[in-house]
């Protein structure tokens, strides 16, 4: 049978024969005890010693109990203190109990008076205790950084993350299109030692490649024939912080190059410029696509992967944690709602099981804007299905009409309404294909990358 850990309790009080008397009966409900002759020698010991309990008396020379009180305050060392006075009034109480003492007795008192304080003063803190343990809990299994998650995959990357806040090392986030990866990249910086220094985020993808050295290291005036004016890259912006770059399987080869030499050398050049500046930055990139397959196709640089791959963090996609469903839908309703004036909304059983058996291409973004859409078409204070947009209700299944068919058949004879629903459908599969790369999904669908955001954006995807 395991050993109970004992109690230690400090009895303060100037009369030594009622300390010697508190110290045999408190023994022998199961504490340790010491005992303190004024507020002066008690502050010294609770300093140096962790009480479960202190029971002080409150008029004694030297230092009485209430200035023991408010000293143990100041120092934010205030226990569980429980007063006792052979002078008491209802004064003293409500004065002690001010200053932070938990509970009054007053002299003479007997054994059982003392055993049954104790005791409420036991279950508090045990209660407290509890409530701390649980929102720890939920803290660590739902929320973190402002990710919303309570599946194990997460909660690892959680733990991970909370490692590597702290140390400089350049990490590569990977996932598919939409799980999150800007949210790690915050999370590492914000949780660690530059989160007062700036987060700057680039999109090597969004950025022509004829114009991101000059985004990111900088040019001089006059260094080319628009550059007009001096101007500051992200690296130097970001001086102190994190640089995140984005979609990094985008960056053309021969800025690759350049990125490695600042990895290495901590220094940049803007364009035009006749020397280098030191800089102190974090790197932190992430890519939707199989970046170790990109190496061996020739397209990324391998000195330059390595160089970033120091560690690596995936992001499961949702159809990988879907039990995260229920509770980022919350999470979202609660968000936009608010925006929306909408607070009151949650979500059906029937609309919540046809999220469940989504599959979500589109991630944790395509849920976020689906939820978007739901509180717009919503009546009452319930998201049902009927809200829900069309791919997600038909690939669940539910409500389906006896009259659907497996080939996708609709009622509707409007060639502009059927187009648009397949069009849709492409760029659903094609996403789902390329493991949400856009680039490459662009490619499959014989568009270009311009347009697939915007119609991602015309169909609530993006």
């Amino acid at each position: 049978m395991p050993l109970v850990e004992k109690k230690k309790i400090l009895v303060v009080d100037d009369e030594e024969n009622l300390r010697h008397m508190l110290q045999v009966m408190l023994k022998k409900q199961g504490y340790l005890v010491e005992t303190a002759s004024d507020g002066a020698d008690a502050l010294a010991k609770a300093a140096a010693n962790a009480y479960a309990f202190i029971l002080c008396d409150i008029k004694m020379p030297v230092m009485d109990g209430r200035a023991f009180l408010g000293k143990c305050g100041e120092s934010g060392s205030l226990g569980t203190v429980i007063m006792m006075s052979a002078y008491g009034s209802v004064d003293d109480a409500i004065d002690c109990m001010k200053l932070g003492a938990y509970d009054y007795i007053s002299k003479p008192f007997n054994s059982d008076e003392i055993a049954l304080v104790l005791k409420k003063a036991e279950e508090r803190e045990r209660l407290k205790d509890e409530n701390q343990r649980l929102r720890e809990e939920v803290g660590r299994g739902c929320s973190f950084a402002n990710i919303v998650s309570r599946s194990d995959k997460m909660a690892e990357i959680f733990a991970l993350v909370k490692k590597l806040s702290g140390h400089k090392t350049t990490v590569l986030i990977l996932g598919e299109s939409g799980t999150g990866k800007e949210l790690v990249a915050k999370a590492l910086h914000y949780n660690g030692t530059r989160k007062d220094a700036p987060f700057v985020a680039v999109n090597c993808g969004a950025i022509p490649p004829s114009l991101l050295e000059s985004e990111l290291f900088g040019h001089v005036k006059g260094a080319f024939t628009d550059a007009s004016h001096d101007k500051v890259g992200l690296f130097e912006e970001a001086d102190g912080g994190t640089l995140f770059l984005d979609e990094i399987a985008e960056m053309p080869l021969g800025l690759q190059v350049k990125l490695l030499r600042v990895l290495q050398d901590e220094e940049i050049r803007r364009i035009g410029a006749a020397g280098s500046k030191k800089v102190d930055v974090r790197v932190i990139s992430a890519t939707a696509r199989d970046l170790a397959g990109e190496v061996a196709a020739g397209r990324f640089r391998e000195d330059l992967y390595f160089r970033l791959n120091v560690f690596a963090i995936s992001l499961p996609p949702l159809r990988d944690r879907l039990e995260d469903v229920p509770l980022l839908a919350e999470h979202f309703l609660k968000k936009h709602g608010a925006r929306m004036g909408l607070t009151s909304v949650r979500p059906g059983p029937e609309a919540l099981k046809a999220m469940v058996l989504y599959r979500w291409p589109g991630n944790v973004r395509e849920l976020e804007n689906c939820i978007e859409r739901g509180l717009v078409l919503c009546e009452g204070g319930t998201l049902d299905l009927a809200s829900l947009p069309e791919t997600v209700r038909r690939a669940s299944g539910i409500g389906r009409r006896a009259t659907d068919s497996s080939d996708d058949r609709s009622d509707t004879f409007s060639i502009k309404k059927g187009a648009e629903a397949l069009e849709r459908t492409l760029i659903l599969r094609a996403l789902e294909k390329t493991g949400g790369n856009r680039t490459h999904a662009a490619r499959l669908l014989e568009i270009s990358h311009r347009a697939l955001l915007y119609k991602l954006k015309e169909y609530g995807l993006g």
